[in-house]
């Protein structure tokens, strides 16, 4: 199995409206990718190599601050969105391992009260990454309900608060440290293999280590592609799709042995508004309805010991 690698320069940031045959071309490729893989690589789609690495760039300098500077931004759920810093060993998407060998800084709302680490620009580039992510996963929405011969409305129409205390999508910096062999706990990996929690994630991400779990049950590598982003069915996307469309399992290794390097990814989860009612689109009753925020709060909580 491979990851297909899909030009999205038809219908990129920037651009406007998408002709007839291109948009059948894209719906076609999206639809073999997300019902055969559940993961495909987007280029050309407007955000640059340039962008991403200016998000990488000042989330180092964050996460590169000490803890005692960290710690009055740590995470929490603030107004029914997601905001700040996830310390290390904080989180464990797989329960059956030991906490992940990660740290991350969330942004999920934008409202002048939040508070934000004495970081120069990190405001402003995080800010500005957050609503452009959001603009490329809408177009995404658009093809992908295209593919299943749906009117884009039946998933715009339930992603209209992203970025306000009426969703709980969430861009993600996030920063993988050098690992210790001697003080790793058995089982314990980077991330976890897990499956993500909504509608779709965007990942940015600048070196290797994430492995795709394939319909065989093997772990695959997947590649670094400059400039292009990799994109990926969540669960909720699933079930709203009765599982046409696949939320496949994935992790992040540990280095191999004497690797020092750090990883670094950006991701945009996004996900259903609060009030949206998730039901399967093809009028079946497999999966029972159920809201964006309250399935959403349950995965969350089952991610964090103390939550």
């Amino acid at each position: 199995m491979s990851i297909p690698v899909i030009d999205f320069g038809a219908y990129s940031l920037d651009g406007k409206e998408v002709p007839e045959e291109p948009m059948h071309n894209l719906s076609r490729q999206f639809k073999a990718a997300f019902t055969e893989v559940g993961f495909l690589f987007l280029k050309n789609t407007g955000i640059t190599q340039k962008e991403m690495n200016r998000v990488l760039d000042v989330s180092q300098e964050f996460f590169q601050l000490p803890d005692e500077l960290k710690r009055p931004f740590s995470w929490t759920i603030i107004d029914n969105c997601s905001h700040g810093w996830v310390f290390p060993e904080e989180e464990r998407l797989n329960p059956l391992r030991p906490p992940d060998l990660k740290e991350s800084f969330n942004i999920g709302r934008f409202q002048p009260d939040i508070e934000w680490p004495p970081v120069s620009e990190f405001r402003e580039i995080l800010t500005s990454f957050f609503h452009r992510s959001k603009e490329l996963g809408l177009r995404v929405l658009t093809v992908m309900a295209h593919s299943l011969d749906l009117d884009p409305e039946v998933f715009l129409s339930a992603h209209r608060f992203v970025g306000t205390n009426k969703n709980l999508s969430v861009l993600r910096t996030l920063y993988y440290p050098p690992v210790n062999r001697e003080s790793v706990n058995e089982h314990q990996l980077r991330c976890g293999e897990h499956s993500d929690f909504g509608t779709i994630s965007l990942l940015f991400q600048n070196n290797e280590g994430l492995q795709v779990r394939a319909r065989s049950g093997e772990y695959i590598d997947v590649p670094v592609t400059p400039g292009a982003i990799l994109i990926n069915i969540a669960d909720l996307m699933q079930r709203w799709t009765n599982d046409q469309f696949t939320s496949a399992p994935h992790r992040v290794l540990l280095p191999p042995a004497g690797d020092s390097n750090t990883r670094q990814s950006v991701v945009l989860f996004l996900n259903p508004d609060h009030e949206a009612l998730i039901t399967c689109l093809d009028g079946s009753n497999k999966y029972p309805p159920v809201t964006g925020q309250d399935y959403l709060m349950e995965r969350i909580r089952g991610s964090f010991d103390e939550y």
